[in-house]
């Protein structure tokens, strides 16, 4: 009999495909062969009902596939969300080394259901009728990544403000290529952040967007290198492919919001929210969150902005969470043990093809592999001996070449920008922040000169610049608060 095609409830008995409505999560792949899935209906007021598994394998993941599902009938969300491999394995008294892989394959197949009732669309849970600590506390979501700083955002929302919490972790990408324990959106963050919420009592929610990110983010990044420009994919990602799906969780979970670790601040300047610096200059980010449309902004807390790292350190350290200290990512999620020559080539098809490397008069200097293997700004990689050190100038995807010069050629006062956007009146702009961690350059805004593309207006700078790469993002600020955001030209 084929056990993949048996659907059974929690008592054990058969019974037909789930329901309309079921939301389902299957796991799997494991070295025995072992396939899982659970599904149930949920209801904002009632909780769990009807939780009914398949099984494919061993005798053990039959097993825990049962337990889960006795755990779940009648239980909240709540409940649910805190079940893991540790409970599914106790319920069952226990399992063989041979079998303990189960409870965890068990473990995904429910996250990974509960996960589906998350973009359902459908309510989640009742907003509270008051504090669950009785003192004026209310619903929250943290986006907990598996690191320091979103563990001490849901620290502060615990202890600071008596909220009840929830927590919510994208997986956004896997790739077999990439060190996932480099990633903060890999299967293996998944199961960190989720380990991570629940030694802090909290719920935790998986949320599977890897179509969405692919879609919004890696094709984008491909498609400018291929263009010949040097994209962006975090604010792009921080825009609205990552936050806005989890602020909209937030509402379905009847949370007042969405708390995330970011170093940033957000004020009211009389005309709504802004998003403005946070005290830790070296950890400022609210350029990675410029392109966060403001609207959204009422619906954020940012409980690390008037913190510094160390002191967030310390606090995960005296609260004994286990990533206290756990280094921070370094690289694009996606990219993650990869680098990006691999990942253009593997996932963009941008495979070496010779070109001209030329000077500014166009006279040809020496040859290179691909014009997407350079940026506006680049010195390593030219390999041109010459008096003094040479950088790229511009990349030109059509004819492959790619112009470099001396530095001073690299020089500008003005620069033009692309799809500005302005969240309050362009002559409140007196900087712009050109690359991520650099810092503010005076600028005014103006209409784009005779020529210039639809929509294009020029920064003029109060100082000349190393011209930023084409793609890459422009930050307008009032003072330390972000006025706006465009893409350079």
């Amino acid at each position: 009999m084929n056990e993949a095609l048996l659907h059974y409830t929690s008592d054990g008995s058969r019974q037909d495909e789930p329901r309309d409505g079921a939301h389902r999560g299957a796991a799997g792949g494991s070295a025995c062969g072992d396939m899982l899935q659970i599904s149930l209906l949920l209801d904002p007021a009632a909780g769990i009902s009807e939780p009914r598994w398949q099984a494919k394998g061993c005798a053990a993941a039959r097993a825990a596939a049962a337990a889960t599902c006795e755990l779940l009938d009648g239980a909240t969300l709540g409940e649910a969300a805190l079940l893991n491999a540790v409970v599914i394995e106790e319920e069952l008294g226990g399992l063989s080394p041979v079998g303990v892989h189960a409870a965890a394959l068990a473990a995904d197949a429910l996250h990974r259901a509960l996960g589906a009732a998350a973009l359902s669309g459908e309510p989640l849970l009742a907003p509270p009728t008051g504090s669950s600590t009785g003192d004026g506390g209310e619903r929250v979501l943290v986006a907990m990544s598996g690191g320091v700083d979103s563990a001490v955002a849901a620290l502060l929302e615990q202890r600071e403000h008596s909220n009840e919490v929830f927590a919510v972790t994208l997986e956004l990408w896997s790739d077999p290529a990439n060190d996932g324990e480099q990633s903060c959106c890999s299967p293996q963050a998944v199961r960190l952040a989720r380990s991570v919420a629940h030694s802090m009592g909290i719920p935790h929610l998986t949320v599977d967007l890897r179509d969405r990110f692919r879609a919004g983010v890696v094709e984008p990044f491909l498609d400018g290198y291929a263009a010949g420009s040097t994209p962006n994919p975090c604010v792009r990602c921080n825009g609205r492919v990552r936050i806005e799906p989890m602020i909209e969780i937030a509402g379905r979970l009847g949370a007042a919001g969405l708390a995330t670790g970011h170093y940033a601040q957000i004020i009211d300047d009389g005309q709504g929210c802004l998003l403005s610096a946070a005290t830790d200059e070296a950890k400022d980010q609210v350029y990675m969150l410029s392109a966060l449309p403001i609207e959204l902004l009422s619906r954020m807390r940012f409980p690390l902005g008037g913190l510094r790292k160390p002191e967030v350190r310390e606090l995960a350290a005296g609260a004994g969470l286990p990533v206290a200290g756990r280094p921070e990512s370094q690289d694009l999620c996606f990219l993650a043990g990869e680098g990006k020559a691999g990942f253009l080539r593997r996932h963009g098809g941008l495979a070496a093809r010779e070109g001209e490397i030329v000077d500014s008069e166009g006279a040809v200097l020496g040859r290179h592999d691909g014009h997407h293997n350079f940026t506006v700004g680049q010195r390593r990689g030219i390999r041109l001996g010459a008096p003094e050190p040479l950088y790229v100038l511009a990349t030109d995807a059509d004819s492959n070449r790619v112009t470099v010069g001396v530095r001073g050629q690299l020089d500008r006062s003005a620069i033009e920008v692309t799809d500005p956007v302005l969240y309050r009146n362009p002559e409140r702009v007196s900087a712009v922040k050109l690359r991520y961690r650099s810092r503010p350059i005076g600028c005014r805004v103006e209409a784009g000169e005779s020529g210039a593309g639809a929509g294009e207006v020029v920064l003029r700078l109060s100082e000349a610049v190393s011209r930023p790469a084409p793609g890459q993002t422009a930050v307008l600020l009032d003072g330390e608060v972000v006025v706006g955001h465009a893409t350079i030209a």
